[in-house]
């Protein structure tokens, strides 16, 4: 898509950052970064960034505290910042290494960055007063596409996992679930490291890229945007009732609403995927949603994932929020084809606030293209 901002490495006219800053590795989706870039400098004031895979991942300075920072992203949550790890150690690549020497050197790293986090966090586990209870540590590793190391992401975690050795009786290796994770980027010229919280990377995921398996019979990937934003937002998608779902041919986010328990009415002059036509918890309208009525507070969730104007989406929502109850939950998404998105969401922000729906949060979701999720409820 086009940007508003050049997508490549660059510095702020300051000569120098505040004497307390920290630095990070930030992502977001792809061709989005410029936009990441630009809530990080609305957020913080200035920053200094550097491209390390265009368009998704800059390595950036900010002029605060890493609790600072931390602190301020989980208050004010930023739309477009995928997922972000502490830069801790930078292993840069010197004449005669070899990426197995490279390798070496992040495990050292590991066992010595390990000490503090790892106190802490055990400190708080259940058991700790036996001092036997071992942290679970992910080892989440990612790579530019000019990184020195050749070979592939998994094979440097391997690489690194097998000198690295940690005490099992201390620390236990995982996928999922993880106390701690230790965050690997191998770019051009060097290894950026850091061990942080799952929660502090804003995402569990290697790199926020939350992956959900394909199902036999799943009628479009658009359904992991709603399983996502479950998890993301910690909607309860099976505690409500009624749903109405607008511009909803085929059917991804249908499907998802019956197989979660509730009654969907589905309006959308395309056609519906013909399975989903026998669940007798739906109600398919086969009509334009501007020529549709519905009774007063009569769903609880409304859902729209129309490929449209977004101005004229938004209008068409706000046409039919009479039939939101009070307290209701609105998940709506808002395709970005302005060259000014920024702009654009900020003025469909506004015509949904002037329609009484608080806006819980906006977040471009991984699963999410040139579009962002609003999450909403109605006063």
């Amino acid at each position: 898509m086009n940007e508003q901002w050049e997508d490549r490495p660059k510095e702020e006219p300051h000569t120098e950052m505040e004497e307390q800053s920290s630095r990070w590795i930030c992502t977001a989706n792809h061709g989005f970064s410029p936009y990441a870039q630009e809530e990080l400098r609305r957020t913080f004031g200035t920053l200094k960034s550097q491209v390390l895979e265009s368009g998704e991942v800059m390595l950036v300075t900010l002029p605060a505290s890493a609790d600072q920072v931390l602190l301020k992203l989980q208050t004010a949550p930023l739309m477009f910042l995928r997922h972000l790890f502490p830069v801790q150690a930078e292993i840069r690549l010197e004449p005669g290494d070899t990426p197995e020497g490279m390798a070496q050197k992040v495990a050292q790293f590991a066992n010595n960055g390990f000490s503090e986090p790892h106190q802490r966090i055990q400190s708080s586990l259940p058991g700790k007063e036996t001092e036997a209870v071992a942290v679970a540590v992910a080892v989440q590793v990612r790579k530019s596409g000019k990184s020195f190391w050749e070979g592939s992401a998994l094979e440097l975690k391997d690489q690194i996992e097998a000198r690295w050795n940690p005490e099992p009786e201390q620390i236990r290796l995982v996928v999922r679930d993880a106390d701690l994770v230790l965050s690997i980027y191998a770019a051009e010229e060097a290894v950026y490291a850091g061990v942080s919280t799952p929660s502090a990377n804003l995402s569990d995921w290697n790199g926020g890229a939350v992956r959900f398996q394909r199902e036999e019979g799943q009628i479009s990937r658009a359904k992991f945007k709603l399983l996502e934003a479950e998890r993301t937002f910690g909607i309860a998608f099976s505690e409500f009732s009624r749903a109405l779902d607008i511009g909803a041919a085929p059917g991804g986010w249908t499907s998802f609403l019956l197989e979660r328990g509730l009654s969907v009415t589905a309006v959308d002059p395309a056609d519906m995927n013909p399975e989903l036509l026998k669940n007798p918890n739906l109600t398919y309208i086969k009509k334009n949603a501007d020529s549709v009525a519905f009774e007063q507070n009569q769903f609880d969730l409304l859902v729209c994932d129309m490929s449209w104007s977004p101005k004229l989406t938004a209008r068409l929502v706000i046409d039919l929020l009479y039939s939101l109850v009070p307290g209701g939950t609105a998940v709506v998404t808002i395709k970005l084809l302005s060259k000014k998105p920024l702009a654009l969401i900020k003025e469909i922000q506004e015509m949904y606030t002037d329609a009484r729906m608080q806006i819980i949060q906006a977040k471009q979701l991984f699963h999410n293209r040139d579009e962002i999720t609003l999450y909403m409820i109605k006063y």
